[in-house]
């Protein structure tokens, strides 16, 4: 028996960078809820075996390709629409973080391409399920942040000038597509996830003592705030950055 209340159900999402960790626990979540979901990530082997777990083509579909192209976005949109119906829920969970270390010494084309991934590209996203009618029809958009975009993370620089413009982006969409759309976010901290493993390998124990709730993240705890701000339980809620980090951004030792 669904363990969940079934708040998503005959709701059709894209979750993008949904192969694995955040994105495919944020995809389990929705389905669970009663969603059928399009997933997006750049390997097609991870994923259709994403699909595979989340139940097959009843419950979810595969549109590999990159979240900076725009002829993916719109394939993506108009493949997720045949298959299931108008898209309901964006849920912009894509980002990249190719570079550690300094701002002024870092190479300008890495900058260029994380903010063309983690903010033009989830701009872009938005332009294309509202294009496609989610304008008219209403619908939810959820955007994945990171506690680094709120204040400085050493090493972390321009990932966090990444996460700190989407949310902005996401409070500008929130006064520009109320009321029919709500537009949120959700600021996790260190996630453990092969994305963030170099951030916690090797130290994840002393690093969980600088958390007040004792332990790092794990995909499924971001899921949970993602499915609660696409559901109706969130209905007066929008234009907000949800921090989700177990308490660590409370004690200012997040890295």
């Amino acid at each position: 028996m669904n363990a969940y209340s079934g708040r998503l159900v005959d709701r059709v999402a894209i979750v993008t960078g949904a192969s694995r960790g955040i994105g495919l626990a944020i995809a389990r979540r929705l389905v669970a809820e009663g969603a059928r979901v399009g997933l997006t990530a750049r390997h097609p082997e991870a994923l259709a075996e994403a699909v595979a777990a989340l139940g097959g083509p009843a419950y979810a579909l595969a549109v590999p390709g990159r979240s900076d192209d725009p002829a993916h976005r719109a394939a993506t949109v108009r493949q997720v629409g045949a298959a299931f119906g108008p898209v309901d829920v964006l849920v912009n969970n894509t980002g990249i973080n190719p570079v550690h270390g300094p701002l002024v010494t870092l190479d300008l084309a890495a900058a260029r391409k994380i903010l063309d991934v983690n903010v033009v590209a989830t701009l872009g996203w938005v332009q294309e399920v509202c294009a496609a009618g989610m304008t008219e029809r209403g619908g939810d958009i959820v955007n994945v942040s990171s506690i680094a975009g709120l204040g400085p993370s050493p090493g972390l620089g321009c990932y966090g000038v990444s996460k700190a413009a989407l949310n902005h982006l996401t409070a500008s969409l929130a006064v520009e597509l109320g009321p029919t759309i709500r537009v949120n976010a959700v600021a996790p901290g260190v996630v453990k996830t092969r994305f963030a493993a170099a951030l916690y390998e090797g130290r994840e124990a002393e690093l969980a003592t600088r958390y007040p709730l004792g332990r790092l993240g794990l995909p499924s705890d971001v899921a949970g705030v993602v499915a609660f701000l696409a559901s109706a339980d969130a209905n007066w809620i929008t234009g907000q950055t949800i921090v989700c980090d177990g308490g660590v951004s409370l004690t200012g030792r997040a890295g």
